[in-house]
């Protein structure tokens, strides 16, 4: 399979490595001192599954030397999506299919709108994997799940074909019928780990235990879920529980990637990680004073980061 990853940070280095190992045409989209390292060394990955070095490496910073592509491994962050949908126009042929995994709830619908929503496809990963340094990624997590799905609920050649791939990797990797759904329950999670971890600022064996921060951990999880339930999203009936049992049952030193951006420094996904409750519920008429709150609080942070970096 001809595979370009466009995002090759955490989660498009990681996935794309294996791929690569497993024998994958791979080609790598970085960027700056990323890219040049790859380039020059390989894509190492660090991994408590395993260490290894994809060398030589295809990797550029234009998507447009890749060539047509069966897939596009879709990792950019969520503040980047529609800019980089347009870049990958050059590789979409009619055969092609867009893999998201990024965060939050809207990837799909707004990468949809530009390359065409016959050629995407849902997913959703549970990983913690981040760059360590240019031309290394660095995954740390017992996790490393990955659910895939079409929109309306088929299986269907191309998506059985992405699933043999990935699960030839050794990482965890169903179909869903309901890849909405699974979308949404993740985001129960990930909001809350990554509104609290940036919050506070601590790893999440920190504070997932004090008495008054889990109780607005389970604020906002209730807020998320009453906002996909008024959009006809079919949530189980546990989802909290299940979603604060994940947080509980992670390794103490888990931080979500927008927290890692956040201690960084760096713009980080606010929007689509907090922000879109807010905004949805408005829609819907749902209150979400807990979402709001947090967005209130961390929107001075990322605002002073695009700043910096501007």
């Amino acid at each position: 399979m001809k595979v370009a990853i466009f995002g090759t940070g955490g989660v498009g280095g990681y996935y794309g490595g294996l791929l690569a190992k497993q024998g994958h045409d791979v080609a790598f989209v970085a960027r700056g001192a990323h890219l040049q390292a790859i380039q020059k060394n390989g894509l190492q990955i660090k991994s408590i599954f395993g260490d290894f070095t994809v060398s030589p490496a295809k990797a550029t910073d234009d998507p447009a030397q890749i060539g047509p592509v069966d897939l596009v491994l879709f990792c950019i962050k969520t503040y980047d999506t529609d800019t980089a949908a347009q870049k990958i126009m050059p590789i979409v042929t009619k055969e092609t299919t867009v893999l998201s995994l990024q965060n939050g709830i809207d990837a799909v619908e707004r990468i949809g709108k530009i390359v065409g929503v016959e050629h995407v496809i849902g997913g959703a990963t549970w990983i913690s994997s981040a760059i360590e340094a240019p031309g290394v990624v660095k995954q740390v997590s017992q996790f490393r799940r990955v659910v895939l799905g079409e929109l309306d609920g088929r299986v269907t050649p191309r998506l059985q074909s992405i699933f043999e791939a990935l699960k030839e990797t050794g990482v965890t990797v169903e179909i869903s019928e309901n890849i909405q759904k699974i979308l949404w329950t993740k985001f129960v999670f990930i909001s809350a780990a990554s509104s609290l971890g940036s919050l506070t600022r601590l790893e999440m064996g920190d504070y997932r235990g004090v008495p008054e921060t889990r109780a607005m951990i389970t604020r906002l999880m209730r807020e998320v879920e009453a906002v996909a339930r008024k959009q006809g999203v079919d949530l189980d009936a546990n989802v909290v529980e299940k979603s604060l049992e994940f947080i509980d049952n992670n390794a103490p030193h888990i931080k979500a990637s927008m927290q890692l951006d956040v201690d960084a420094g760096r713009q980080f996904e606010l929007e689509s990680m907090v922000g879109v409750i807010g905004r949805k519920g408005r829609e819907l008429g749902i209150p979400t004073p807990t979402a709001d709150m947090i967005y209130a609080a961390l929107l001075p942070v990322n605002l002073k980061a695009q700043k910096n970096a501007a």
